[in-house]
Formats: structure tokens, C-alpha cells, sequence
């Protein structure tokens, strides 16, 4: 036979104390955390049925010195008075068992009730309740002002301006560079039809890389930097060969 562990002595001196099983709030066992070491957490205050055949009143009361521990500036303080809403085990049978540095296994008693710890709705209750739908709502990502340099800044995602200057730099790289006379025939065709023209509609017209269009259009064109056709390209003189409107 195979085992799965070292067979150990169970210590069942305890075995028929009655325990209860109590479900509490995360807030309420981080609190109780905070006073590691502390004989007690609290106290319970059991109020008898006032009718036959009915369950008692239960209510927890957190312990002040623990409640005042977790009153802390910045921090919401929890309920203190805590209701205890008894169920039944039914027909379980249900044991408490603990092990000292995995040497010592007990059983420490038989759970003879049930209960869910609820806190009171009091003024910190509903503090609390407040402060928890807020960070649930609280948006992963917010815009905050820097009051100083951070060098290690980096954004998150990539821009879209950088994305369409990256695939600019990529689809001009694809432009073959024509023959030079190819090059100014299509913009002196152009050039027929308009008399100006910024740079972003040359290069749609001839396909061509920005730099080398460039250096062809400074030896026919002449580049505008003044109003009212400011960034515009228009022929030089000499080259310009258009009709005179007045004659037609």
C-alpha cells in the first residue's frame, strides 16, 4: 500500500468540543491580522429568543483596541458591530483539525453551528461600501500632471502620427525612382494643368521618393515662401509655356 505522507499520532483531546463555523469579510480577517498576538478580537453578545423554538441574536463587536489600530488617516474605518446569521450543519459532521509544523495534527473540536458574519449598516459601513464601488469604478488608466521630469517616461502604446509616419517612410521606400525625363515629363504635363502645387501632390502624381523629386524640382520650379502661395512649387520662368487667356 502506497501512502501519501508519513503516518502521524492524531491528538483528539479536543474532538468533542463544539465549535462554530463563522464566514467573516476579507476587511474584518485583515484587521484581526493586525492584532497578531492579541488574546482576544472581540467580544460576542448572545441575546436568548423571545419566542419558543426560535434562534438567538447574535452580534460580534469588534475589540477597541483593534478597531482604533485600523483607524489610520487615509484609510476608511470597518464596522465594529457585526451581525452573526445562524444556518444550520444539517446532517454534516464537520471537524476542525490544525497541524503544528507539519509534526502535530489535532482535532480541535466538531462544528456544531454555522454563521455568516454581516456588518451592521452603520455610518463606517456605508464608508466603506462607498470607497469600494469607487475603486471598482476608478478607470485603470487616468491623465495625471508631472510636477517634474521623469526620463524613465515611456508611453504605453504607440502613437497613431508615429504608426503613419513609420508606414509613410515604408511606402515611400517601395518608390522606385524613374528615369529623370520620365520624371519631368509627368510634371510638366501636371504643370499644364495647374500652376501650382504643394510637395504631397507632386509625389502623388509621379510616384516618387520625396528627395529625389525634390532635386529635380529645384532645377525647373521655383519653391513659394511667401503669401498667397506659400509651400507651393510653380515652374520657372523659362519653362512656363502657358496661353494667354486674353487672346482666346
Amino acid at each position: 500500500m502506497e501512502t501519501v505522507h508519513e503516518p502521524k499520532d492524531l491528538e483528539t483531546t479536543g474532538a468533542g468540543r463544539g465549535v462554530w463555523l463563522v464566514k467573516v469579510p476579507k476587511y474584518l480577517s485583515e484587521t484581526w491580522k493586525k492584532g497578531e498576538g492579541r488574546p482576544e478580537v472581540g467580544k460576542l453578545r448572545i441575546t436568548k429568543p423571545k419566542i419558543a423554538g426560535g434562534k438567538p441574536e447574535v452580534v460580534f463587536t469588534l475589540d477597541d483596541t483593534l478597531f482604533q489600530l485600523q483607524k489610520r488617516p487615509g484609510e476608511t474605518p470597518v464596522p465594529k458591530d457585526h451581525k452573526f446569521v445562524l444556518t444550520g450543519i444539517a446532517n454534516q459532521n464537520l471537524s476542525i483539525l490544525t497541524e503544528t509544523n507539519h509534526e502535530k495534527v489535532s482535532v480541535e473540536g466538531k462544528v456544531i453551528q454555522r454563521a455568516e458574519c454581516r456588518p451592521m449598516a452603520d455610518k463606517n459601513y456605508m464608508n466603506l461600501k462607498r470607497k469600494q464601488i469607487e475603486e471598482t469604478n476608478k478607470p485603470q488608466r487616468e491623465v495625471i500632471q508631472l510636477d517634474k521630469i521623469h526620463n524613465a517616461y515611456k508611453p504605453v502604446n504607440n502613437h497613431r502620427f508615429n504608426i503613419e509616419h513609420d508606414l509613410k517612410k515604408k511606402e515611400e521606400g517601395k518608390r522606385a525612382r524613374s528615369d529623370k525625363d520620365v520624371v519631368m515629363e509627368m510634371l510638366f504635363s501636371a504643370f499644364e494643368k495647374h500652376q501650382y502645387y504643394n510637395i504631397k501632390d507632386l509625389v502623388t502624381i509621379t510616384k516618387q521618393p520625396v528627395t529625389y523629386l525634390k532635386e529635380i524640382l529645384k532645377e525647373f520650379c521655383t519653391y513659394n515662401t511667401k503669401q498667397p502661395h506659400k509651400n507651393m512649387w510653380e515652374l520657372k520662368a523659362e519653362f512656363r509655356h502657358y496661353k494667354d487667356d486674353s487672346n482666346t
